[in-house]
């Protein structure tokens, strides 16, 4: 019988009109706030975005997961919120686009797991008509509660009078925060910049938590209490099996859950850094994930002792998965924004070429004989091989094909990333042999 998980904690869905509000520094900067001040916080990210959870785990001081309730599951959304109300003084969970977009949607997310929408509203050159918007967003739907809003980006403290003046019944505003280098961040054509590449980040993450306290914004939202069933334990399919992960400023997009699961199914998971020229660690299978190859393709292109393991590992008939960057790693040629060509680990023919725009997004799911395992795609680039596909995905949208997935031997290559936990077996399957439990084989 499963165990159930019940407890209480302030918790809110901190959401937007639409991008560009400046909710994701919002966001970070009341995680840093409440941290310092000595409390426990867990933040969560709604949708498949690896880019921002690198950033709030920074500011939080503790893991950050995705939850999505097609992509993850509902079940594993419940869980996850009541399981942190073990230890969390606070839960905060970033919306993404606005909070009606999408299907499912941030307010659906909120439904789901009974927490209040806190939006961020960017106020620069609005008065009055905050308050219309803000009315709008509380009335949309009935099931989603909105009693306070955040003005972002004010000009002056009587702009944010005339805000909170603007506000009909029922709706308060929590605090005004104004314009400040601090709560920018920068970014680029995948999202904001890898933490980790954000050299004065705490020092940011401090003064922008200061600016929201001097705003007001040090308040704990509402208490909620959050109830789930803990899932079962996973199958030990990968008991006695060594991983070896890539990971780096290039190879960085990966789930926290996708690792936690490949560890609770008994594998061995080693790390390595192709951009530091390291050999593919001695393992039974090789992952390569997703990340930005195009801005260290000259460094990866004279990589030799990495690229050289890997064609070892490969020509071995070991497991390799090779995700959107990985699999750009692994084509004979990688073309970067500047039209350079530089030269890849050549395991499959043909090569990757920077678009310059948006040439994929949407959540997606791979069907295998083990079940559909779910996920999503988010590119740039575009591939130009001179192979066939083995299989395609499916858009959840849309129900139409979807990426191509690649197979070579036990290579397994695609635009695709994969959640491992939406269907372990499958995910376990792709380090024990490949692409050959993949629909199409």
């Amino acid at each position: 019988m499963s165990e159930q998980i019940q407890g209480k904690a302030p918790a809110a869905m901190i959401t937007a009109p639409g991008s560009g509000s400046g909710k994701s520094m919002v966001t970070a900067a009341l995680a840093r706030l409440h941290r310092n001040a000595g409390r426990r916080v867990r933040v969560f990210k709604h949708g498949p975005d690896y880019l921002d959870p690198m950033v709030l785990e920074k500011a939080s001081g503790n893991p950050v997961y995705q939850l999505h309730p097609w992509m993850t599951g509902e079940d594993e959304c419940r869980w996850r919120l009541a399981d942190a109300t073990r230890d969390a003084d606070l839960i905060l969970v970033e919306g993404s686009m606005g909070l009606f977009d999408g299907n499912p949607s941030s307010a659906d997310l909120a439904v789901l797991g009974g927490l209040p929408a806190l939006p961020v509203i960017d106020a620069a050159g609005m008065a009055q008509t905050f308050g219309a918007v803000a009315l709008g967003i509380a009335t949309y739907r009935d099931d989603v509660p909105v009693h306070e809003v955040i003005a972002n980006r004010i000009g002056s403290a009587r702009h944010g009078e005339m805000l909170a003046e603007s506000l009909p019944d029922g709706i308060r505003l929590l605090g005004a925060i104004p314009r400040h280098e601090s709560m920018n961040i920068p970014d680029r054509h995948l999202g904001i910049v890898q933490a980790d590449e954000i050299v004065d980040l705490e020092e940011k993450l401090d003064a922008a938590a200061e600016v929201l306290r001097e705003a007001g914004l040090d308040r704990l939202p509402a208490e909620v209490t959050l109830t789930a069933e803990r899932p079962p334990a996973p199958p030990r399919l990968l008991d006695g099996k060594r991983i070896a992960i890539a990971h780096d400023q290039a190879f960085a997009f990966i789930y926290r859950a996708n690792l936690d699961l490949l560890g609770a199914m008994g594998a061995e998971l080693c790390f390595f850094s192709p951009l530091a020229d390291k050999a593919v660690p001695e393992a039974d299978a090789l992952w390569l994930p997703g990340g930005y190859p195009e801005l260290h393709a000259k460094a990866l292109a004279g990589a030799g002792t990495f690229k050289a393991s890997l064609r070892r590992h490969h020509e071995a008939q070991r497991p390799i998965l090779a995700e959107c960057g990985g699999m750009m790693a692994c084509m004979e040629e990688l073309v970067d924004q500047q039209e350079d060509s530089h030269a890849m680990a050549g395991l499959l023919p043909g090569r990757s070429v920077m678009a310059g725009r948006l040439m994929g997004l949407g959540i997606q799911s791979l069907s295998t004989e083990n079940g559909d395992l779910r996920g999503h795609t988010f590119h740039h680039s575009r591939l130009e091989p001179v192979f066939e596909a083995h299989a395609h995905t499916r858009r959840q949208r849309f129900d139409s094909a979807g990426e191509a997935v690649y197979v070579s031997d036990t290579l397994t290559a695609s635009y695709f990333h994969s959640y491992f936990p939406s269907c372990p077996e499958a995910a376990a399957d792709l380090f024990l042999r490949g692409g050959a439990g993949i629909s199409g084989a």
